[in-house]
């Protein structure tokens, strides 16, 4: 007999969205329910026709089949789809996972409704019951559900066969930029409910206090009609309700009703209400009860929810009434070990170390994320742009206006809205992600409009028809990657009509998110801007063992933290499965590493977001300025730390001021600035005064700093000491020195580099393998002159050093011409070798973590101290990376030995890793790489900015190596 199910052909067939699937809810079903997450029987067939046959392994549920030792695996690709056919249809080859299991259904639930609920299957699912059909499903990231009342019987084992299909029509609409899965990816559960039940709850709580609750109430016993009396009540945090307001209470007598579906409202004002917004989320538990017409409880609901009022006016999108600025990041569901599949704790750990860092904002890019995230991003503060699972970026143009796939539109979009409705945090509709637009997308706009006229909509595709266009489906401005000029142009121009908020910007692919500083300064001087979401939270670097190029699985071995892994694994990305079409390292673009050890921009972030800020410094005190939307600064406390350039660091506790939002106040400083030490700066660590659901105590949310002194003038050094040796080809011999200091224009290219363009005008200009020769070595008394030229495809730089002999050193003072037709190059400065041994690097300048002249906001001026290994910062894909910007002076040394130090004659970017730039531009992977036992050390006069050129724009030209002649000194002394 033929199968009703395959007879479908649901994987080529856009018209069949679901056959037997029950509508989506927002009742919470997680409390009683049987979980079937576990070991299912499993077998992998080549394409959804082929015959079962019987022998099986074993696949674990929740999780994607390609992460678990089959032969179809991880496939990274970008825009292009993975496979040659055009929608609707999917290729013959087409890996197919069944799943079965025995289920034994509780007897009690006799006489009960019983629904089978799949938490997300990518892409087509099938439902089969002891071999009957029950159902079809698309949408790879929502739950979809199917009574089995009339299918299995309580206090007997059925056998439950769920049938995954990888390729579909539904892929060519979600072809976002993700590792492409297969699988169950998110629990499978059963449940059971009174016949009579609560078929969804609406809630809409302002900020007012006014509560409207409304309940759709069916019937599922019988003949289905529904009972007299039946009536609906509530509850607020145990009883407020109840105790404050009156009920409207609605039955099936007085109600708009079918003979099976019913409705029921409540409604109530609250007085005194705490409202909810991301930097003060305070949740009531509401209780929602159905019951029967003799009062007993035939269903209930529990919602956590919060009261806020959230709208577009004019240009602005308040929430509570207040223009808030929007310090948003995109998060895909994602783990190094599971793929698609992402626990509660790991999700929690992921808004939590968010949290930290001042984001205030997440995009779920680019489909709903798993259901516990909102309850999270509720319980924890975040205002979330939820996405619709539609991004057809490969076919965009031939889909958005496809009648065949609008019913996929509005139900992928309905669906998501009918989910997470109730959720305080979602303050803003996203019709999906890259796929034009069309008539399809106007469709689901208008079916959200109806549902949920309490959020606006977003959509980037609109875009196209201009920013100001009134008649889109966007409410809001919404571009990715757009030039800060072009948005301080529109605001400007007088013609803007609604909030411009970047879906994405500031791509954070390897060494990246250059002049983010630059971009906030503009945002928050400029109306009409009100920020944007970094692309994106976390590299999807999968762990891959070495040996065998097959992902590590679900044990968790080779996780070493700090963004590395243990010897033997390697984060793999795009091409290293094995596939042939991929799109390389453009998976690798988070601000956080596969493991979540944040990365340097990390702290850039958290130093642009921070709630306290110091404005100025004047009479002896400075100003401070509290930067939050909400909140007072009572729930922090600070540490003002003042670093003086002759070494020493002066701490005092610090009182901040009792600040309401907005507001600035002048403090004193808690200690004289000592006449004496050269340069100083002021940093207040500020903290958590008490513990924070997301932090405890003590955890440092920012640390602004301010320059209370410039540095002196430089001091000529006096000569002393013997003559400088170099050999006959002018190079400096000195016993700590491998490699004596030669003239660096090149760096190892970094993913913008690369994607950008700049690393192969660099390597055609030859600037990766300079031919130096030496033009004169001139004496002069103890003083040694080099005069070289740097040769390579462009044409010649000149490069001048001059080494004096100094108090326990030499001094090196170097100039280096750049014709103008090197017009950009990576840096210009010295690079030298050292001997092995060094161990340490101490410094005085920006740090601790890794800075460079585009991102230093986030790297307070001071004393700071690590070991060499950890300078380097280990992206993806090695590059340029370990760099500290605004460094005066460091010192290399090894525990109970001696050392170097160097003098700088100004603050320059220094960086001193175990690689050579050579080294890291030959690697695909850090296992690649062998650490030399030295350090490479480069100290430039000038170091390109980093911009986000591999997606977005580039630096700005002020952050350049520009032509022309570049000085630069330092001094070099035993230690």
């Amino acid at each position: 007999m033929t199968d009703p199910l395959l007879a479908l052909r649901p994987w080529q067939a856009p018209e069949v969205t679901s056959w037997g699937r029950l509508p989506m809810h927002a009742v919470d079903r997680r409390s009683g329910a049987l979980l079937l997450d576990g070991a299912w029987r499993f077998q992998l067939l080549p394409a959804p026709e082929a015959t079962v046959h019987g022998t099986w392994s074993t696949a674990h549920v929740p999780g994607a089949w390609t992460m678990q030792d089959t032969d179809d695996l991880p496939q990274y690709t970008n825009v292009r789809m993975p496979y040659a056919e055009f929608p609707p249809l999917a290729p013959a080859a087409n890996p197919t996972g069944v799943y079965e299991r025995h289920v034994d259904v509780p007897a009690d639930w006799a006489g009960r409704r019983i629904v089978l609920q799949v938490g997300a299957a990518e892409s087509v699912l099938l439902v089969h019951v002891d071999g009957r059909p029950v159902g079809i499903s698309k949408d790879s990231h929502l739950a979809a559900e199917f009574d089995l009342t009339g299918v299995v019987r309580p206090g007997e084992p059925s056998v439950v066969r769920l049938t995954v299909v990888k390729w579909s029509d539904a892929s060519h609409i979600e072809d976002q930029d993700q590792w492409w899965h297969g699988g169950i990816t998110r629990s499978v559960l059963l449940y059971a409910t009174d016949p009579l039940h609560l078929a969804d709850v609406t809630v809409r709580a302002r900020r007012d206090g006014d509560l409207r609750v409304d309940c759709l109430v069916r019937n599922a016993a019988g003949d289905r009609a529904l009972p007299q009396g039946w009536y609906v009540t509530g509850d607020l945090d145990g009883g407020l309700l109840a105790q404050d307001a009156e009920f409207d209470r609605l039955n099936a007598e007085d109600e708009r009703v079918s003979d099976f579906l019913g409705e029921a409202r409540i409604h109530a004002v609250v007085p005194g209400v705490r409202t909810w917004n991301a930097e003060q989320p305070e949740l009531y538990g509401l209780t929602v009860r159905l019951h029967r017409a003799d009062g007993t409880v035939a269903d209930s609901s529990h919602h956590r929810i919060g009261f806020r009022d959230v709208g577009v006016v004019g240009r602005d999108l308040l929430v509570n009434g207040e223009r808030v600025f929007i310090r948003g990041v995109n998060r895909h569901d994602f783990h190094p070990l599971t793929g698609r599949t992402v626990s509660y704790d790991d999700m929690r750990a992921d808004l939590v170390l968010l949290k930290r860092f001042g984001f205030n904002a997440l995009r779920t890019s680019h489909y709903p994320n798993d259901p516990w995230l909102y309850d999270l991003a509720d319980e924890l503060g975040f205002y979330v742009v939820d996405e619709a699972d539609i991004e057809s970026h490969d076919h965009a143009h031939e889909i958005a206006d496809d009648p065949r796939y609008l019913n996929a539109f509005v139900d992928r979009v309905a669906r998501m809205v009918l989910r997470d409705r109730n959720h305080p945090s979602v303050i803003v509709w996203s019709l999906g992600n890259e796929s034009d637009y069309g008539a399809n997308h106007d469709a689901a706009a208008g079916w959200v409009r109806r549902h949920d006229p309490t959020r606006p909509i977003q959509y980037e595709g609109a875009a196209k028809r201009g920013w100001a266009d009134p008649d889109v489906a966007s409410d809001i401005a919404c571009p990715m990657y757009a030039p800060l000029e072009d948005c301080l142009a529109h605001a400007l121009s007088g013609r803007q009509t609604k909030p411009l908020i970047q879906c994405e910007y500031s791509h954070a692919m390897g060494n990246s998110n250059g002049t983010l500083a630059d971009h906030w300064a503009a945002i928050e001087a400029t109306a009409g801007l009100q920020g944007g979401f970094i692309w994106e939270f976390r590299d999807h670097g999968i762990l891959q063992r070495v040996s065998d190029g097959r992902p590590v699985g679900r044990a968790g071995a080779g996780l070493y933290g700090n963004g590395v892994t243990a010897p033997g694994h390697r984060w793999a990305y795009g091409g290293d499965f094995g596939e042939a079409l991929h799109d390389g390292a453009f998976v690798a673009d988070g601000i956080v590493f596969p493991d979540r050890t944040p990365k340097p921009v990390m702290y850039e972030h958290r130093e642009i977001a921070a709630p306290v800020r110091i404005r100025s410094f004047r009479h002896e005190g400075v100003v401070l300025a509290n930067h939050q939307h909400f909140r007072g600064l009572d729930w922090l406390t600070g540490t003002w730390e003042l670093a003086l350039a002759d070494g020493r660091t002066l701490t005092a506790p610090a009182e901040l001021p009792g600040l309401r939002p907005g507001e600035t106040a002048a403090v004193p400083l808690p200690f004289a600035v000592p006449a004496d030490g050269g340069e100083a700066w002021l940093t207040l660590r500020v903290t958590t005064a008490g513990d924070q659901p997301w932090a405890p105590a003590g955890t440092e949310v920012c640390a602004p700093r301010i320059r209370l002194r410039a540095a002196d003038a430089p001091r000529q050094p006096v000569v002393a000491g013997p003559a400088v040796d170099v050999d006959p080809e002018g190079l400096l011999r000195h016993p700590l020195l491998t490699a004596a200091p030669t003239l660096s224009l090149w760096r190892a290219p970094t993913d913008n580099d690369e994607l950008g363009g700049m690393a192969a005008r660099w390597r055609a200009w030859g600037l990766d393998r300079l031919v130096r020769r030496v033009l004169s070595v001139h004496r002069d008394g103890q003083r040694v002159t080099v005069e070289a030229a740097y040769a390579c495809a462009l044409g010649e730089v000149r490069h001048r050093q001059t080494f004096t002999p100094v108090e326990g050193g030499v001094r090196a003072e170097e100039s280096a011409e750049l014709p103008g037709e090197f017009h950009d190059v990576a840096r210009i400065g010295s690079v030298f070798e050292t001997v092995a041994g060094f161990g340490l690097m101490e410094w005085f300048g920006q740090g601790p973590w890794e800075s460079y002249p585009d991102r230093a906001a986030g790297a307070p001026v001071g004393h700071h101290a690590l070991p060499v290994d950890d300078l380097y910062t280990p992206y993806l894909r090695p590059q340029e990376s370990g760099g500290r910007h605004g460094v005066r002076r460091f010192t290399l040394s090894s525990p109970g030995a001696g050392g170097l130090a160097v003098e700088l004659d100004e603050p320059r970017q220094v960086s001193v890793t175990r690689y050579r730039a050579e080294d890291l531009a030959a690697a695909a992977h850090h296992d690649e790489l062998t650490p030399r036992a030295g350090c490479v050390v480069h100290i430039d006069a000038a170091h390109r900015g980093l911009g986000t050129a591999s997606c977005g724009p580039d630096t700005f030209p002020s952050y350049l190596v520009a032509p022309g002649v570049h000085r630069w000194s330092w001094t070099l002394r035993t230690a």
